[in-house]
């Protein structure tokens, strides 16, 4: 059962000639227990997604509906504000008074809600003890770390067991390490508690980490929808392929195509590939894992001297570049250090597409 559905959304800002379009049709479902990333660029629109369905943005046109509600009806001109939505929002920056305790913060919105101050204490004690800050109740927002503060903020958004749990970004103000320990917590919450949530990121990585489903958007509108994996090893476009992970670009031409096997020559390289669309002229994408690097001829490879490794702790990136060729440079991982020297790069035509 879905427990957001989004149907026909456009959003734009300014008005009349000067109008500048965000989101361009938007559709997309939450089922319940469902978590869903909206994963893109800057100005893709999935901020805008977010705003509106929490009822912080006007949309022009569609509708937006949460559970048995509509919320939304641009036809009807129906708009609920967002206090009425009753959905948990936890915004990039937390936004925690720095004047009220952890309790404070997290009671906050029940108290907003007339809530008796007897059931206030009852479950702000509850959601606190469920992540871990059930002895900080007492204390402010400075005297946390930024781990801490994040997790204050969601208690403050689940504390009045909310529907839908939209989260903006909410890992962007952590520092690297802190995000992967913070990015398992909040899979391992969700999954625990059961919660429907609505995630908005620009890390594809924390995307696949922590939803259900992705929604990769681009310039307003979805370029593709699925599971982490399927977005992933299946993409459907060179912008999905590009940006859902670290990959090798080759600008190449199309010499020959039988079904979705197709060579392409690269440079004076002829290279067999998966089609994915192509043209004539192509794009070959290969994804960095997917790279064999040999010091001796092999089968669908290609030859570059090595520019130089570096050193990422588990293996090393290594970097390669066409002699006649400087523009076409290929990365691959390695487990030790490679010597100076040619090396043949080899490309599976499974793992190499063609757009």
């Amino acid at each position: 059962m879905d427990i957001l559905r989004v149907k026909d959304l456009h959003l734009d800002y300014g008005s009349g000639a000067s109008a500048n379009p965000i989101l361009k049709g938007v559709s997309m479902e939450l089922g319940r227990g469902e978590v869903v990333a909206l994963l893109g660029p800057s100005g893709s629109g999935k901020t805008t997604l977010l705003r509106a369905v929490a009822g912080l943005e006007s949309p022009k046109a569609g509708t937006i509906t949460i559970g048995d509600r509509t919320v939304f009806d641009g036809a009807r001109g129906l708009e609920m504000p967002a206090e009425e939505r009753s959905l948990g929002l936890v915004f990039q920056s937390y936004a925690l008074w720095p004047h009220k305790t952890v309790a404070d913060n997290v009671g906050y919105g029940l108290k907003l809600r007339k809530v008796s101050g007897a059931e206030i204490a009852k479950r702000v004690k509850e959601v606190l003890s469920q992540l871990g800050l059930g002895h900080l109740g007492e204390r402010f927002p400075h005297q946390l770390s930024g781990g801490q503060q994040q997790r204050v903020a969601i208690a403050r958004a689940l504390v009045y067991n909310p529907p839908v749990i939209l989260l903006d970004e909410p890992l962007s103000n952590l520092d690297a390490k802190l995000r992967e320990e913070a990015r398992a917590f909040l899979r391992e919450l969700i999954v625990r508690l059961g919660l429907s949530a609505l995630m908005v990121t620009h890390d594809q990585a924390e995307a696949m980490a922590i939803s259900d489903r992705i929604l990769l958007l681009n310039n307003g509108k979805i370029e593709q929808q699925g599971a982490p994996q399927s977005m992933y090893e299946q993409p459907q476009t060179l912008f999905t392929a590009e940006f859902m992970g670290s990959n090798n670009r080759l600008p190449g031409k199309v010499l020959a195509r039988d079904g979705d096997r197709v060579h392409i020559d690269v440079n004076g390289t002829r290279l067999a590939g998966t089609a994915r669309g192509a043209g004539e002229d192509a794009t070959a994408l290969i994804r960095l894992e997917s790279v064999r690097i040999h010091d001796a001829a092999a089968d669908n490879a290609i030859r570059m001297p090595l520019s130089t490794c570096m050193y990422l702790g588990d293996r090393w990136e290594c970097l390669f570049h066409h002699p006649e060729a400087p523009q076409i440079g290929v990365r691959a991982y390695s487990r030790d250090r490679l010597p100076a020297g040619d090396y043949w790069l080899q490309l599976p035509p499974e793992k190499l597409w063609v757009f």
